[in-house]
C-alpha cells in the first residue's frame, strides 16, 4: 500500500515539522518517450527537487509555515525600470509560493489563520527562516510570525503595503543635527544613530488573542510616537525611510 504523503522534518535550523511532500506514486516514463523540458507548472507537479534530491511532489507547508521564493538582487517598477537601491534596503523580501492553514492555539485549540496566501509579496526578518533550494530556486521557510508586512504588486508603495498583525508602519523623523544651544553635531557622530520617533502611516489588524480575534491598536494613523531604541525594522518605501514596529514596543504618543 503506497502512502499518499511523506513528511519532511527540517532539523538543520531547528524549525521542526514544517511541510509535507504531496503526490502519488512515482510513474515510470513510457517506452520510447524522451524527457523534455516542461512548463513551470508542469515541472512543479511532474518532478520536484529539494536541496538537490528528488522528492515525490510539491511542498505543502504545515501549520503556520510559509514557503517564500526570495527575490533577486534587483527590483523593477511597473514600467520595467530596475531599482537596485530598493533591494539593498530590503534583502529579505520574497513572494509566497505556498502557505499553511495556520497554527492551533495551544490552550484554546482555535485556529490562528495564516495572514498571507500564495502570490503575496512579503518582507521578513534578516535572520528568520530556513534557507533551502527548491526546484533549483532559492527559497526560505518562515513562520507567519516572521512576516513584517505584505502587499500585492511589483513593488512596495504606501498604498498597497499592509503591516502584518501587530506591526505599525512609522515614517521616521530624522535626528536633530543641532542642539538647543545652537551647537551643530557632526554628521559622523549621527551616522550610527537610529531614529526612534515618527508618524504612524499604516496600522496592522492588531495583536491576535487566544480566541482568534484581533485586539485594538493603541495608536492610529497620524499619531506621532516614540518607540524603543533599535526595536524597529527599517524599510525604505518610495524613497522615504520607515520603520516597522510592534505595538508593544511603542513607548508613548507625542504632541504634534
Amino acid at each position: 500500500m503506497n502512502p499518499s504523503r511523506y513528511l519532511f522534518a527540517a532539523i538543520s535550523a531547528g524549525i521542526g515539522l514544517s511541510c509535507a511532500f504531496s503526490g502519488g506514486p512515482a510513474r515510470r516514463p513510457s517506452v520510447g518517450r524522451t524527457t523534455t523540458s516542461l512548463p513551470a507548472e508542469g515541472a512543479l507537479h511532474k518532478e520536484c527537487t529539494l536541496d538537490g534530491k528528488r522528492i515525490r511532489g510539491p511542498i505543502t507547508p504545515l501549520g503556520n509555515f510559509v514557503l517564500v521564493r526570495t527575490r533577486d538582487t534587483l527590483d523593477a517598477t511597473d514600467g520595467g525600470i530596475l531599482l537596485p537601491d530598493q533591494s539593498k534596503e530590503r534583502p529579505t523580501e520574497g513572494e509566497v509560493v505556498a502557505a499553511g492553514p495556520g497554527k492551533l492555539h495551544p490552550h484554546t485549540g482555535v485556529r490562528i489563520t495564516n495572514p498571507v496566501t500564495a502570490g503575496d509579496s512579503v518582507l521578513f526578518g534578516k535572520f528568520d527562516g530556513h534557507d533551502m533550494n527548491y526546484n533549483d530556486e532559492s527559497v526560505t521557510m518562515i513562520r507567519d510570525d516572521d512576516v513584517l508586512l505584505y502587499y500585492r504588486g511589483v513593488r512596495m508603495t504606501l498604498e498597497n503595503v499592509r503591516p502584518c498583525r501587530d506591526y505599525v508602519l512609522v515614517e521616521l523623523i530624522k535626528g536633530k543635527t543641532e542642539t538647543a544651544s545652537g551647537i551643530v553635531v557632526a554628521g559622523s557622530v549621527m551616522a550610527d544613530y537610529e531614529p526612534c520617533e515618527g508618524t504612524v502611516v499604516k496600522v496592522g489588524d492588531g495583536r491576535m488573542t487566544s480566541k482568534g480575534e484581533f485586539s485594538n491598536s493603541p495608536v492610529k494613523v497620524g499619531d506621532r510616537v516614540k518607540f524603543k531604541d533599535y526595536a524597529g525594522n527599517g524599510v525604505k518605501i518610495e524613497g522615504v525611510e520607515h520603520s516597522l514596529v510592534r505595538m508593544v514596543d511603542i513607548l508613548c504618543g507625542l504632541e504634534a
